[in-house]
């Protein structure tokens, strides 16, 4: 601290205007720092919200035939009174390629139609089952060879659990009991057993179907598990946007894990838990996130490490900053949305 007081007037007069300009530089350094941080956040911000809604679109890789099936629009069966007779179609699949592959998961739209939207959510009030509520249903009629059905189903109700416990959303999740009943839009497009065109629940984990359905459906045996989008048709055969939002109104979701995987919930194999928390993600509405490099050694990173990266990374069943951030976007005021 200085005393001027006691100092000669003339440098009584220098020292205190020298404070001042110290004061003054001081104050406008720190102005500019906090400018800086400021702009530096807002960048941030900026590339993570768009990181969050970026969503990697690769060329279909199947046949001409399976994309024909998958794109055509199909009238539900009775199922229930608001379900029957409406006009749905295949919008898109996400999914994640296996460990061992340097290729990361990828976002597949079918859709070419209408208002081209590259996203879709749940409507409030839409629901075929008339609630807002989000229900799902785990499919019991196609369990895993790796693992026991009941200790399939418990890592798919954890995953469903985790998402519902997120704090800034209220989902009402709901599970429908499994009855054994028909099931799988994308199974009965391609005429494997057990298909249905009726809805099941607002996001369906389909079960466990061989290699092949993956290969024929999507181009690679490769795959892990998928999401399917099922979107409501218009009367002009257009994506739906019934409540005017610019996103494709989602009819329902559907996931299949591929059977030639080992899966486990111990660390032996292909962690469930995880991929189902990822693959419930999407059917929740998010996309990929992080981005994606491969070393020369073909190993795949991502940054940051998250649920929703495109790609498995190892047993990872912790909602993440990011995770959470594109969660609360879609849900933080669902069903006011």
């Amino acid at each position: 601290m200085y005393h001027t007081a006691t100092l000669p007037a003339r440098l009584h007069s220098v020292i205190l205007n020298f404070l001042q300009m110290k004061a003054f530089l001081k104050f406008s350094l720190l102005t500019v720092l906090f400018a800086m941080a400021c702009h530096d956040d807002a960048h941030h911000d900026h590339d993570l919200q768009a990181e969050i809604h970026h969503e990697e679109v690769i060329e279909f890789q199947g046949s001409p035939q399976a994309l024909q099936k998958l794109t055509t629009p199909v009238s539900l069966s009775v199922n229930n009174s608001r379900s029957a007779g409406q006009n749905v179609a295949v919008y898109m699949a996400e999914y994640i390629y296996g460990p061992g592959s340097s290729e990361a998961g990828s976002t597949v739209f079918f859709s070419d139609r209408g208002n081209k939207q590259l996203t879709a959510d749940f409507v409030p009030g839409q629901s075929l089952d008339g609630s807002d509520a989000i229900s799902y249903y785990v499919d019991d009629t196609r369990p895993p060879s790796s693992i026991s059905a009941g200790d399939s189903e418990a890592a798919i109700d954890a995953s469903m659990d985790t998402w519902e416990g997120v704090a800034c959303s209220d989902l009402g999740m709901t599970k429908i009991p499994s009855d054994g009943r028909a099931n799988g839009f994308i199974a009965a497009l391609f005429g494997f057993p057990n298909g249905s065109f009726g809805y099941n629940g607002d996001v369906t984990h389909n079960g466990y179907l061989p290699g092949p359905f993956f290969s024929i459906v999507l181009g690679s045996s490769n795959i892990l598990a998928v999401t399917f989008t099922i979107i409501f048709i218009d009367e002009n055969g257009d994506p739906a946007d019934e409540d005017g939002d610019g996103k494709t109104d989602v009819a329902f979701r559907e996931i299949y894990y591929n059977d030639a995987y080992a899966w486990s919930n111990d660390g032996s194999g292909i962690d469930l838990e995880t991929v189902s928390l990822h693959e419930a993600g999407h059917g929740l509405s998010q996309a990929h996130f992080g981005k994606v490099h491969a070393t020369d050694n073909g190993k795949v990173h991502f940054s940051p490490r998250a649920v929703m990266n495109a790609g498995y990374s190892g047993i990872n069943r912790v909602i993440k900053g990011t995770d959470k951030g594109g969660h609360c976007s879609n849900w933080g005021n669902w069903p006011n949305n």
